[in-house]
């Protein structure tokens, strides 16, 4: 006989608190999107186009003074990185009218005589407008494809209701994670791009586990309540997911302190991200579930294999008393 009469032990109630969460989520949302629509995103060189210089000097990079002296020459909104580990090395972003060839080489010329000598231009590179529109068509098609894959791939590892609540999930995640960019005015370029879809297969991995918990669940608790087995699961896996998260997030912080600016953008994204995805995979992902007929997926979920026979010990050891 299966347990009808399940007692749980003193548990986080995930599920409760959920419609608050809910309420918090879509404010967040809502902020996002107002942001996006009256200030936008911080666009780099990589999407708004203009001139790129790589250099190294033969001494030390004075990154103040050097500061200082490009934003003398009045070209416009330049950006300088340090890169790296010498201390020699430097990138230079000067965002111009690239389309005038005459313009082009004078902002060149005028970098190169601010410089001075004693410096070695590694790479000297021209971003069109057009290119960095196209740039920015490509990755926001890649950010969708990405979220339909992770969806397929959910389908068919488990139902299509996991790959639905899932895909809601990130788009939830990565709306707020663009959203942040736009108010605080981080530089928006590829390597955050980069970093959102990093982000996706992080929590995506998170969320699967939560998920094969709940299938292992519904194959041994078949009449507990939908809620209850939910808030169950997510309890099951608690410890996992926060030591995951916060080693992870160790990591990452030690990569913005020393990662130097050009993965400052990437780092960040990462690291919001994974406190995001790890909120929406415990107040939203799972949560979402119990507005689906679990209790059908349950039946059609076939009673093979090592995990269901794992899962049928575990009963009958509970049954026991011996766990």
């Amino acid at each position: 006989m299966l347990k009808t009469n399940f007692k749980p032990t003193k548990q986080f109630n995930f599920i409760k608190q959920s419609k608050y969460a809910f309420i918090a989520s879509l404010l967040l949302i809502i902020g996002s999107f107002v942001a996006l629509y009256t200030k936008g995103l911080d666009y780099g060189i990589d999407f708004l186009g203009g001139i790129l210089v790589e250099v190294q000097s033969e001494e030390q990079i004075n990154m103040a003074e050097m500061r200082d002296k490009v934003g003398k020459l009045n070209l416009g909104e330049t950006s300088l990185q340090s890169i790296g580990t010498s201390g020699n090395e430097m990138l230079l972003h000067v965002l111009v009218d690239t389309s005038d060839k005459t313009q082009q080489a004078q902002v060149i010329a005028q970098i190169k005589e601010t410089l001075g000598p004693g410096i070695e231009y590694r790479r000297i590179e021209v971003v069109g407008p057009k290119v960095g529109a196209e740039l920015l068509r490509k990755s926001f098609w890649a950010s969708v494809f990405a979220l339909l894959a992770i969806a397929i791939y959910i389908w068919f590892r488990f139902e299509w209701q996991f790959a639905m609540a899932c895909l809601i999930a990130l788009a939830h995640d990565l709306i707020i994670t663009v959203g942040f960019f736009s108010v605080v005015g981080l530089d928006f370029n590829m390597t955050v791009v980069a970093g959102l879809l990093s982000m996706a297969g992080y929590v995506t991995n998170d969320k699967v586990v939560n998920f094969d918990r709940i299938r292992e669940n519904l194959k041994l608790y078949r009449k507990m309540p939908i809620p209850e087995l939910l808030n169950k699961s997510l309890n099951d896996t608690l410890s996992r997911t926060l030591l995951t998260s916060v080693t992870t997030m160790l990591m990452l912080i030690v990569l913005m302190l020393m990662g130097g600016e050009t993965l400052f953008g990437f780092s960040v994204c990462l690291f919001l991200g994974i406190i995001i995805g790890t909120y929406s995979s415990l107040y939203i992902a799972v949560p979402l579930l119990r507005f689906f007929d679990l209790r059908n997926v349950g039946a059609k979920i076939e009673e093979e294999g090592p995990y269901a026979e794992a899962a049928k010990y575990e009963l009958k050891a509970k049954e026991a008393g011996r766990i």
